[in-house]
């Protein structure tokens, strides 16, 4: 499992319509409105490398309105939810 958290600016009045975009987006498991340097952040959770790439080179380059982004590639997880299990349920 490969996880990266998505930094983006947004065209002002744009915003909204990103989002939505983004949440339907294969691999995007969240996006947060938020407030300081960026409008949103979006989590990826995906399986690979090659399929993170995909998500954010080709998918999310197309959406109208973003204007930059910063991706942070996420080494490891801390948390009390096993996301490694929860992602693999029906994986074969």
């Amino acid at each position: 499992m490969v996880n990266a958290i998505v930094l983006l600016n947004v065209e002002r009045d744009k915003v909204n319509d990103v989002a939505e975009r983004l949440a339907e987006m294969q691999g995007v498991s969240e996006v947060y409105s938020v407030a300081g340097r960026y409008d949103l952040v979006a989590i990826i959770r995906v399986r690979s490398n090659e399929d993170l790439a995909d998500t954010v080179t080709n998918h999310m380059r197309n959406v109208k309105g973003i204007l930059k982004t910063e991706t942070m590639l996420a080494f490891r997880a801390y948390s009390r939810h096993d996301l490694e299990r929860v992602f693999s349920i029906g994986a074969q």
